[in-house]
Parts: C-alpha cells; sequence; structure tokens
C-alpha cells in the first residue's frame, strides 16, 4: 500500500501540481490550502491542518499560481520592458538596470522582435491581458505610441522628442555626436560616411541627425549616397561597409561614424579583411560605448551612453507610479560623453 502511494505520488509530480491536489493529499478543502499558501490563516484554519497542508506543499512541490492570484487582485507583480533588437549587447546592460531597481517585487517579462524589426501595438496589447504592474518602453517611435495608446504606468526609455507620451529617462545622444562630429573635423577629415540601423527608432534619428548637422557645420560633407543601414549585427555591418566601400574610397571618404559600436565592430572587421589601415587611412567610430570597445583591435572611439543608469532610472520612475507616487521630476537626461581611442587617434 505505501509502495503504491509513493508511486501515485511521483506521477503527480510529472504533472502540473494544483491546489486541488494538495487539498487531496492533506485531507482538507482547496479553501483551506488557498489559506495556507497565501499566509491568511489566523483564527481560520487549525494548526493540525496547517501543517499537514505545508507538509503535502512540500512533497507534492505546490507552487502559488502568483499571476492567476493577481490577476484575480486586478493587477500582477509583472512590469513588461518592450525593446527593439534585444541583440544589441546595449539592451543587456540596460536589462541589468531595470532589474536592480524593481528588485524582488517584481518580475519582468521581455517583449522583443527580431533584429531590425520593432515590437507591434497587437503583440504587446496581448501581453497587457496579464494586467501588468507597469510597462517600460525602450527607444520607441510615435507611431507605435500611438497606436498602443496604453493606459496605466508607462515609462520611455532614450525617447527623444517624444517626452509629451508619458514620464522618460533620456540620453543626450545629440551631445555626444556633436562632439564626435568636432572631434573629427579637428583631425583633419573631410568626408564621411554613416552606417545607421534600420530600425527607425527616435534615438537613432536624433543621432545621425545631429552628427551630420554638427559635421556640415565643421566642413566635413556626408552624401547621401554615403549613408547605409542595416541591422544591429557585426555580420550585416561587415557586408554593407564591404559593398559600399570601393565606391566610398574612390570618392574620398576617410571616416566612417556608425549608429552603434555593434555596426562599427562589423566595420572594423571587414576594414581589416580589405586591408584598410585604420586610423591611417580610414577613422571609424560608433555609439554606446560597450565594454569591448576598449579591447577591440584598434580600440573604438565611441559616445558613451550610460545603458545600465538608462535602466536603473528608468525603474526607479516606473516604481514610483506603480506605488502612487508623483515623480518630482517625470523627464529625466542623462548625459553623453565622447571616448577617444586608436579606431580615430
Amino acid at each position: 500500500m505505501e509502495s503504491a502511494e509513493r508511486v501515485q505520488r511521483a506521477l503527480v509530480r510529472t504533472q502540473r501540481v494544483t491546489a486541488a491536489m494538495v487539498a487531496s493529499l492533506a485531507g482538507v478543502s482547496t479553501a483551506t490550502v488557498s489559506l495556507v499558501a497565501n499566509g491568511k490563516t489566523q483564527g481560520r484554519v487549525s494548526e493540525e491542518n496547517i501543517s499537514r497542508v505545508r507538509q503535502a506543499i512540500d512533497e507534492l512541490g505546490y507552487v502559488v499560481d502568483g499571476i492567476g492570484s493577481s490577476l484575480a487582485k486586478g493587477v500582477s507583480s509583472i512590469v513588461i520592458l518592450v525593446a527593439p533588437d534585444i541583440s544589441n549587447p546595449f539592451f543587456a546592460k540596460v536589462i541589468a538596470g531595470v532589474r536592480e531597481s524593481l528588485g524582488s517585487d517584481y518580475q519582468l517579462l521581455l517583449s522583443v522582435t527580431d533584429a531590425g524589426e520593432f515590437p507591434r501595438a497587437d503583440d504587446v496589447r496581448k501581453l497587457l491581458a496579464l494586467r501588468p504592474a507597469g510597462l517600460l518602453v525602450d527607444a520607441p517611435n510615435a507611431a507605435f505610441l500611438e497606436e498602443l495608446s496604453v493606459a496605466g504606468p508607462l515609462v520611455l526609455l532614450d525617447a527623444p522628442g517624444l517626452e509629451t507620451y508619458a514620464p522618460s529617462v533620456n540620453l543626450d545622444v545629440a551631445h555626444g555626436a556633436r562632439e564626435l562630429a568636432a572631434h573629427l573635423a579637428a583631425s583633419g577629415h573631410q568626408r564621411a560616411a554613416y552606417v545607421d540601423s534600420v530600425t527607425g527608432t527616435a534615438t537613432f534619428e536624433v543621432r545621425r541627425a545631429a552628427f551630420l548637422d554638427e559635421a556640415s557645420a565643421r566642413g566635413i560633407s556626408v552624401a547621401d549616397a554615403h549613408i547605409t543601414s542595416t541591422t544591429i549585427d557585426v555580420g550585416a555591418a561587415a557586408a554593407a561597409f564591404a559593398g559600399a566601400w570601393p565606391e566610398w574610397q574612390q570618392a574620398g571618404v576617410t571616416a566612417v561614424v556608425c549608429g552603434t559600436d555593434t555596426h562599427a565592430y562589423g566595420v572594423l572587421q571587414e576594414a581589416r579583411v580589405a586591408g584598410v589601415r585604420i586610423p591611417e587611412e580610414l577613422a571609424v567610430a560608433g555609439f554606446d560605448d560597450l565594454p569591448y570597445s576598449a579591447t577591440s583591435n584598434p580600440s573604438l572611439t565611441s559616445v558613451h551612453l550610460p545603458a545600465t543608469a538608462l535602466g536603473l532610472k528608468a525603474g526607479e520612475q516606473l516604481r514610483g507610479l506603480m506605488e502612487g507616487r508623483v515623480l518630482e521630476l517625470p523627464q529625466l537626461t542623462l548625459e553623453s560623453s565622447l571616448v577617444v581611442r586608436g579606431s580615430t587617434a
């Protein structure tokens, strides 16, 4: 008999354990299991039944359905982070900052898409059926926010020009872009090219426009034919540069600026294959200042964008909204700065 019970319990462990299974093993009602699991036993459940339920929970490995119970209350402990191109290493640091700020009180759920695409509003709305406690949207565009039209706590990250939609934490990417143009002009460059992201989000538009405006003001020309776009991927950027370089070289291009460091790694890789000397024949620079940029060969000049601080501050802002606090500064801007290294020096 005892052996048969062990077999039955082993079979139970291979299934999704429910409160009803715990109740059956403990010889109590499912309501009693719920009271014990949620710590609401005082004056309602005897010590004997508490002990039996806890023993059954331990034996079966029962886990309270947190999402189901929170949905019954009208809101969950889930925070959704919507981000494009999650393969971009920059987002790993953003996510780390968000997680630190949220702590153990909230569970972070990522809504991502394939490289080069931004999550669709319809897809995000399906996730909203989980009734998240709050929503973070990284590097959005206006069309996405208009279509999403979400109610509830919302904070935007790296969303320049979109501050009217929600509280936001932005990066002053334009400042770093202008510093980069000034640096290249001071180094004697007169013709440059630009490798952009195909995502089409506001942050990439701002960094490109700021660089092109400052470059033009300082005597650096960037012809339309010398601007190309690709996904945030080393291989894709290398292929794009390989296809464009013969024409760029013939036109006298001596500097390539990339919308991200990941793009720049691809350019550096393909330039080595083509035998192009960096920085003697071609200067290369990017945005993000990823950790590998300091150790690449040559080390990469980059606009430093504080990714971890971006996630941390955005998480703090959202947490304040979720906890019903009024934000003293609903719009925050973090500084960017140029880090000059061997790829342009």
